[in-house]
Order: structure tokens, then C-alpha cells, then sequence
């Protein structure tokens, strides 16, 4: 199989705090999906012709965006069209939006490019976003296109035991260490563009 271009991509991670512990907002894609057929993500996809605009006040902070900028292939989206992607991913697969804020609402917490040999590749960056940031109820789905089925919060230790896949299961484990108050040590980067597997770490 010829190897499939690698496309940039933005993913959100909507974090809800709760007595039981934190939870995250997963859904499932189709058993007939030519990606990660069946498998349980977070809302995202591919970057737009019509998320190249001017970034929107109150989404990145200055780390972020400085993180977002580094080990980038040419041309790449600018920080503003990944956020803007970002965002509208969330509301067509879950059908939520963000109020307005006047302090950044997303945080870009780890970058992932898919392997070589897969059906497609993408350069994704997940963004963290705190659900009390949600306009409106964040249990309301009704406007949620059917790309997500079994559209859930879930605990992150419960949601290990679906069927996800690898880099998942990998930002879950992030993720729960950033809201146990593990030190800000820079953004995970599973490098996979060239031939060898490159960890870094985006700080």
C-alpha cells in the first residue's frame, strides 16, 4: 500500500471534575469508518480550508501557541487554524460549543503523527478544555452529527477498558496526570514522520 500523506489535525479533550473523579468525553466511530474503524476517541479530525482565520480572542494562551509553532513540516496551520478546526470538529461530533472567555479556553497538551502503513495519517494536536468553558447543557447531544455513536462522559480509569486506540490509551495516562498536579514538563510528541519513532517533548 502506498503510504498516505500526512494530514494536520486537531483533537479536544473536554475534561469534566466530578465527585467520582474526572471524566472525558468519548464517542465511538462507525464499524464501516476507513480510520480506526469502531474505536472509542475523543471528538477531531482533520484541519479545513475554512480554519485558516485569525485566531479568536480568549483560546491560547502565549506557551501554547509558542509549543504549537516548534517541529513543524512545511506548510503547517498556524496555531489559530488548529484551534478554529479544533473547535469545529467538537461542535459537528458532539454538537457543543464554548461560551466567550477573555482567558484562554484550550490547551494544547500533546501532538501525535500517525505511523507509516496506516489507512490515513495525520499530525494531531490535542487540546485539554475544561467542560465548565461548554455553552449550555453538556449533556445535550441532540445537535451532534452521526460521525460519534455512544456519546459519553467517562471516568479515565473507565475508559481505558474500551476499545481504544494505542495513542489514546497513552494521552488518557497524560491526562491523568495533569489533573493529579504532575509538574508542567512540555508537550509529549510521538514523532512518527520519518523512519525511526522519535519521542520529544515540546516545552
Amino acid at each position: 500500500m502506498t503510504d498516505q500523506p500526512i494530514r494536520p489535525a486537531a483533537t479536544t479533550v473536554l475534561l469534566r471534575r466530578t465527585g467520582a473523579g474526572p471524566q472525558v468525553l468519548m464517542g465511538q466511530r462507525g464499524a464501516g469508518a476507513a480510520f480506526m474503524p469502531s474505536k472509542y476517541v475523543f471528538p477531531g479530525g482533520g484541519v479545513d480550508a475554512g480554519d485558516h482565520r485569525p485566531l479568536t480572542p480568549g483560546l491560547l494562551g502565549g506557551p501554547c501557541i509558542a509549543r504549537l509553532g516548534q517541529h513543524l513540516p512545511d506548510p503547517a496551520p498556524s496555531p489559530a487554524a488548529l484551534a478554529a478546526a479544533a473547535l469545529r470538529e467538537l461542535h459537528e461530533e458532539t454538537g457543543l460549543t464554548l461560551a466567550p472567555a477573555s482567558d484562554p479556553a484550550l490547551r494544547f497538551i500533546f501532538r501525535a503523527i500517525t505511523p507509516p502503513g496506516r489507512s490515513r495519517r495525520f499530525d494531531a494536536r490535542f487540546f485539554l478544555i475544561d467542560a465548565g468553558r461548554i455553552a449550555g447543557d453538556p449533556d445535550d447531544f441532540s445537535a451532534a452529527s452521526d460521525e460519534l455513536s455512544h456519546l459519553h462522559w467517562i471516568g479515565c480509569g473507565e475508559a481505558r477498558a474500551l476499545d481504544l486506540p494505542f495513542i489514546t490509551e497513552v494521552v488518557l495516562a497524560e491526562i491523568a496526570a495533569l489533573t493529579e498536579g504532575r509538574p508542567d514538563e512540555g508537550v509529549p510528541f510521538f514523532d512518527n514522520s520519518g523512519p525511526v519513532p522519535t519521542f520529544r517533548r515540546l516545552v
